[in-house]
């Protein structure tokens, strides 16, 4: 058996003023042919999940293309093309396909289609043809269309926040594609969308825990092969934005049609426990001041890169160097202007330098510092989290600087922080601070709730705020929860 392997990864904000170019994703890798199997083995990603899976089964890989970017703003014309350009390049060049599994975001904006994944689907089912079968795995934080269910022939994805399932659901992805080709399962799938935005939240805690109990509880049943809540991602000025639920069933269209409209009526019920109100920055250093045991984690929601925030918001520092602090570490500020200062002054060298806040004008003003370079490094580490465990991060020239009690780590790559590594790479042991401030929303839990006495979300004005209100949704063609 041979089956195609690509994919293509992007979670768009809209109302992020820095456009997704080519370099956006070059930055990465720009992985063709077999670089995407070498690259990815062993990874726990979609795409590592695939090829582990595939050669575990002895079926042949055809690698197509692969590539990913940090979330940022809208993606250009031309590089949606260039991306549409080399995945179709693969695809057609293959011949005696029997399947083709595909890893996607679902939350791709561009400017010339709001879909992004619905357009190249549609794409990949003309060279490929009616008959061979299409799976795609989708993150969580999907925006679900009925064009991608209409032409995938199963689409799976995380159920996990942080995404530590990424790996097994595209392994799933894999078998599913045998089962289909060897005409054990012929899946059915209904799609609910609900008019509904949530907040970022995790499957750790309830209500998204809840809702995840009651989809594995229908996939226990007989006839159901998957039953996926996608929370959407709301920092998206689109018409089909927010969540959805989606069912496979093994040719049984009422089925599926069951199930949806079941889990899509718990969470009706639950959608209010989803909105939460979180302590602005100066309040969440109290509170964490205030618990008696350590590390105490302050993740800065609003300013997440892996929602497609600049990452050099400076709320959260500016409130930790005013509080007097003795014992609190930053990791980390993206601003490579910083960065490349302080390294070329060296380590114990006093810098004079103005910090973040230089992107847009939503996420603070830049903070004048006087700073002592404690360390310089390459920004090189391998991730150690679930979340992509194996994968080379490279951060660029990174330093960390010391002032006012606070050790402040600074990159010239931007990305959100998901585990300590980047803290060990310059000398910090977070089990020895009081604070451990962080740019992440959630997925930072998959490194950190094991390593943390408690963690402390903050949220101010930023591109991933928790207040939907401060959004303009020009593009909704229907009224949606908190907004109406």
């Amino acid at each position: 058996m041979k089956i195609i392997i690509g994919g293509i990864q992007h979670e768009t904000n809209t109302f992020s003023n820095v456009k997704t170019t080519v370099e956006a994703f070059e930055l990465r890798g720009w992985d063709l042919g077999n670089t995407l199997i070498e690259k990815n083995r062993g990874i726990r990603n979609f795409i590592g999940g695939m090829v582990d899976k595939a050669e575990e089964l002895e079926l042949e890989i055809f690698p197509t293309f692969a590539v990913t970017a940090t979330p940022s703003g809208i993606i250009t014309t031309d590089t949606y093309e260039a991306l549409k350009n080399a995945l179709m390049g693969g695809v057609r060049q293959a011949t005696d396909v029997d399947a083709v599994v595909l890893s996607l975001h679902g939350a791709g904006v561009a400017e010339n289609t709001e879909d992004l994944e619905g357009s190249l689907l549609e794409e990949v089912r003309v060279a490929v043809g009616e008959d061979t079968p299409i799976i795609v795995t989708l993150d969580l934080h999907a925006n679900m269309t009925p064009k991608m269910v209409d032409i995938a022939d199963a689409i799976l994805g995380n159920h996990l926040y942080p995404h530590t399932d990424s790996y097994e659901i595209g392994a799933e992805a894999v078998v599913l594609a045998t089962e289909i080709v060897e005409e054990k399962v012929k899946p059915t799938m209904y799609l609910e969308q609900l008019p509904i935005m949530i907040p970022t939240s995790t499957t750790n805690l309830s209500p998204a825990s809840d809702v995840n109990q009651l989809c594995y509880q229908w996939e226990d049943k007989e006839g159901v092969i998957d039953c996926t809540f996608y929370h959407g991602f709301p920092y998206t000025n689109i018409s089909h934005l927010g969540v959805a639920v989606l069912v496979t069933t093994n040719n049984d269209p009422e089925l599926a049609k069951q199930v949806a409209n079941d889990v899509s009526s718990f969470i009706e019920e639950k959608k209010h426990e989803f909105i939460v109100e979180q302590p602005s920055p100066k309040e969440g250093i109290a509170l964490a001041l205030a618990h008696e045991g350590r590390p105490v984690v302050i993740n800065e929601t609003s300013d997440n890169p892996g929602a497609g925030t600049p990452a050099d918001g400076t709320y959260l520092l500016r409130e930790m160097l005013a509080a007097n602090l003795t014992d609190a570490c930053f990791g980390f500020m993206y601003d490579p202007e910083v960065a490349k200062i302080a390294a070329e002054a060296g380590v114990g060298a006093t810098v004079e330098v103005s910090l973040g806040g230089k992107t847009d004008d939503l996420h603070g003003e830049p903070i004048q510092l006087s700073a002592y370079v404690k360390a310089v490094t390459d920004g090189k580490f391998v991730q150690s989290s679930d979340m992509g465990k194996g994968e080379l991060v490279n951060l660029g020239t990174s330093v960390r600087l010391q002032c006012n009690g606070v050790d402040i780590i600074v990159c010239s790559v931007k990305t959100q922080t998901l585990d300590d590594e980047v803290f060990l790479l310059h000398g910090i042991d977070i089990q020895q601070f009081k604070i451990v401030a962080l740019k992440s929303s959630q997925h930072f839990r998959a490194g950190f709730e094991p390593i943390s006495s408690k963690i402390i979300t903050v949220d101010s004005p930023g591109l991933s705020t928790m207040d939907f209100t401060s959004f303009d949704y020009s593009n909704l063609k229907m009224e949606i929860f908190p907004l109406n």
